[in-house]
């Protein structure tokens, strides 16, 4: 199922001209701003930023009454040409992170098709999640919202102001236009109007209307928008790709549908990339495939590697296990390999005669097989950190990146199951020094039949927090169990007994033995 996103930027000429500006010291409350242009020897308002618009100022009114609804209006010429450059920019950032195939939607949002992009982060609102904040984060107003169809993403981002991520669940496309107004669908100005005229106000009722009197006084563009945002005909997504990129295209004499013909053009792409990579030095961190379908819609796969790579047989085989990914339709008419991302390779040492098999096995292939399978999010490595405090030290990094240099501690047994956090349970105890004979965690009563400890461990009193948030002490006794059933545990209680700074003698569980 095809999923796109359209970013709307409502007040993009204007925080694309405050972001520019920008100076170390923030204004408290900055004052309203709109750009203009010349009309017939006057100024007119082109575009107004959000508190402009609280005002009431709107575009096509002249600078001459602008200035009367705020005196202290900032007035600047507009700049479209600018305005299309940083647009184009924003979404090559976007291209980058989110999708391959990205493209501006002049003069104020850009489009994203995330099909088969939401699984790298987790899910699609995870995704939508990231976009908004670190958009916002750019000090840019903006709305967002992802449907089946461009049309309607389109629409309900300019018309469902929530403050936060639309999705439009699969399906649900049609549901989600027919409230919305009938200039949601990119209609000429004019032909809105006219359709107002005639009582057509929201877009359902253009859906149930007959459609040859409508088409025939309001031309063919009506009913293809409607179309376009209702999935009818298609709206592809032209891609833009940075011009300095390494690229690779291919134009076939006839379509192509089969897995194993997409395979042998990547096989060529790919040649044609190590190639340019291998002029420049560099090996390929990421790589995008876009597929130019007949009807004109394009689809992409992406590809990256936990390393810089030139190895042709190797970045074959990562694109090739996405190609079924790809609906080719009525056929492939097109296919180009971009490398996004890559970076200068360093030499290393083989074992010269004895063999590239003497070297040990090929981690990276195997890291990159499970991300691009998983994603990268989902692929990491444990590695020792200094802490006293057991849920602190181990911390996640890439699965192929530098190690912290701290060697693990092999002198003390430690649980295969860590809990994120050390959990509360209810115990029975003969001893205060001894391990419990009896526990309860999560309702479910554990009764123990040996136990070893204590392990004395001291806390780290100079952190704001402790256990499950409360105050930071610095004794900890651990005990491992083993119960009736033959499951091993790992227990402790805070408190020495003696001094109540160190803890209140509670009983938590934080892990369990293989």
């Amino acid at each position: 199922m095809r999923r796109v996103v359209s970013l709307f930027l409502p007040h993009w000429s204007t925080d694309r001209l405050r972001r520019k500006n920008a100076s170390s010291q923030p204004e408290a409350a900055p004052a309203p701003m709109v750009t203009a242009i010349p009309d017939h020897g006057r100024r007119v308002v082109a575009s107004v930023d959000g508190p402009a618009r609280t005002l009431g100022i709107v575009p096509g009114m002249t600078v001459t009454k602008a200035r009367s609804f705020a005196p202290e209006l900032v007035v600047v010429d507009a700049d479209p040409e600018a305005d299309v450059e940083g647009l184009r920019r924003l979404a090559l950032w976007a291209g980058q992170r989110y999708s391959p195939v990205v493209a501006p939607d002049v003069p104020d949002g850009i489009w994203l098709d995330i099909t088969g992009c939401a699984s790298l982060f987790g899910s699609e609102q995870a995704l939508l999640k990231d976009l908004h904040r670190r958009v916002a984060g750019f000090g840019l107003s903006l709305q967002l919202a992802v449907a089946d169809t461009a049309g309607c993403a389109h629409a309900v981002a300019r018309q469902v102001p929530a403050g936060r991520p639309v999705a439009i669940a699969p399906g649900d496309h049609r549901k989600a236009l027919a409230l919305l107004p009938i200039a949601a669908l990119r209609l000429d100005a004019r032909d809105v109007e006219g359709l107002r005229k005639l009582g057509f106000e929201r877009i359902e009722q253009l859906i149930d209307a007959p459609r040859a009197p409508l088409a025939k006084r309001f031309g063919r563009q009506l009913y293809r928008r409607l179309d376009q945002a209702l999935g009818q005909i298609a709206e592809p997504i032209d891609p833009i790709f940075p011009d300095h990129l390494p690229r690779a295209r291919r134009g076939m004499l006839e379509p192509i549908a089969t897995s194993e013909a997409f395979a042998c053009v990547i096989g060529d792409l790919v040649a044609d990339i190590v190639l340019q990579l291998t002029a420049l030095g560099k090996g390929a961190r990421r790589l995008d495939c876009h597929f130019a379908r007949v009807d004109g819609h394009w689809q992409a796969i992406r590809v990256g590697t936990a390393i810089p790579s030139r190895d042709h047989a190797h970045l074959t085989k990562l694109l090739c296990a996405k190609i079924e990914t790809i609906e080719p339709g009525l056929g492939i008419e097109a296919m180009t390999l971009v490398t996004p991302l890559a970076e200068a390779m360093s030499a290393a040492q083989s074992e010269g005669l004895a063999g590239p098999g003497r070297n040990g096995p090929d981690i990276a292939a195997l890291v990159d097989a499970l991300a691009n399978r998983f994603g990268h999010r989902h692929l990491h490595r444990a590695v020792p950190q200094p802490s006293a405090m057991p849920e602190r030290s181990v911390a996640r990094l890439a699965a192929l990146g530098s190690s912290s240099g701290i060697a693990w501690a092999g002198d003390l047994p430690r649980p295969a199951r860590m809990l994120d956090s050390p959990e509360p349970i209810d115990v029975v105890a003969l001893l205060p020094d001894e391990a419990p004979r009896l526990f309860i965690w999560r309702r479910k009563r554990y009764r123990v039949t040996q136990g070893d400890g204590p392990e004395r461990l001291y806390g780290e009193w100079w952190r704001d927090h402790g256990v499950e948030g409360e105050q930071p002490y610095t004794v900890r006794d651990y005990y491992q169990v083993e119960t009736e059933t033959g499951g091993r545990y790992w227990l402790f209680r805070v408190g020495d007994g003696e001094n109540h700074v160190t803890g209140p003698m509670r009983w938590f569980i934080h892990g369990a033995f293989a």
